[in-house]
C-alpha cells in the first residue's frame, strides 16, 4: 500500500533505524528494575526479564534498561550494524 509519498510503507518500515533489544535470561537475576524503566519493551517470563519484541523503535528507556540492570543481562545493538549501544563499556 502506498504511504502518499510514492514509496511503499514496507520499504519505509525497514529503512528506519531499528534497535536490537536481547536479554540473557541465563545472567538475568528477575530484579524487575527494567521493566520499571523499559514498561512495554520488557516482561517476566518465568521470574527472568524477555523482550517483548527482538526488534524496537530506538527509545531512550530502553537505554536506560541496560544500564540500570544490575547483571548486565540486557543489550542494545543496532540492528542494521550489530553495534552496541547499551550498556556502555
Amino acid at each position: 500500500m502506498p504511504s502518499g509519498r510514492g514509496e511503499p510503507t514496507e520499504t519505509r518500515t525497514r529503512d528506519r533505524a531499528q534497535w536490537r533489544l536481547e536479554v540473557d535470561r541465563i545472567a538475568c537475576a528477575g530484579s524487575g528494575l527494567c521493566l520499571a524503566t523499559a514498561h512495554g519493551r520488557l516482561r517476566l517470563d518465568a521470574g527472568r526479564a524477555r523482550a517483548v519484541a527482538e526488534l524496537t523503535d530506538p527509545d531512550a528507556r530502553v537505554i536506560d534498561a541496560a544500564e540500570i540492570c544490575p547483571m548486565e543481562a540486557i543489550t542494545v545493538s543496532d540492528a542494521r550494524t550489530g553495534e552496541i549501544i547499551a550498556p556502555q563499556q
